[in-house]
């Protein structure tokens, strides 16, 4: 994982509410353990037409769209089945950061981990998000804030070792390894005791 203190992007949004963790990427395309070309299957019955052309419907396929690493999504996004292919597609399609009044936990864990942020901001925040697509946005990972193109600001809250994570550029497994010495020299003292 690479470490992530800023994005800056222009907002691409999916209103739609409960999107789930197979709208996201289809049960059938859980075959693979990498998570390199999932990007292609993001949102896959969504964005392709039955003969594998864009949907010129879904709003990803917009040009506004195009280029826009952060998603302002609608209400209970990620639920369902729990599947790191979810994140693991949103990222390699581009996506940097979910936005969203209400995102279901067990995906917000998955995605934290995988280095997609997923922030829950306040309703009354996220409806006007909602309602002005391509603003530019600035999530700034250290201060928990999004700043808005007026010079506002949005707070949120990073769960402290998601934080640390992300700002370090490691996984749980890193930020263990990262502590092997420590790890090894504790159980030696352990055996000797």
């Amino acid at each position: 994982m690479k470490p992530i203190t800023r994005i800056h992007s222009r907002t691409a949004v999916l209103a739609d509410e409960n999107i789930d963790t197979d709208r996201i990427i289809p049960a059938r395309f859980l075959t693979t353990t990498t998570r390199e070309g999932l990007g292609k299957l993001c949102f896959h019955d969504w964005r392709y037409l039955a003969d594998g052309s864009d949907n010129p419907a879904f709003p990803l396929n917009q040009p506004q769209a195009q280029g826009c690493s952060i998603v302002v999504a609608g209400r209970n996004f990620g639920c369902g089945s729990s599947r790191e292919h979810a994140p693991w597609a949103l990222l390699d399609y581009g996506v940097q950061a979910v936005l969203c009044s209400e995102i279901a936990d067990i995906f917000r864990g998955n995605a934290l981990k995988n280095g997609l942020l997923a922030i829950v901001i306040d309703e009354l925040e996220h409806r006007w998000l909602l309602k002005h697509p391509g603003i530019e946005l600035v999530i700034d990972v250290r201060g928990q804030f999004i700043a808005l193109p007026d010079g506002g600001r949005i707070p949120f809250r990073l769960e402290p070792f998601a934080r640390h994570c992300l700002l370090n550029g490691v996984d749980q497994l890193g930020y263990l390894l990262q502590h092997a010495d420590a790890i090894t020299h504790y159980e030696q003292l352990e055996k000797a005791a």
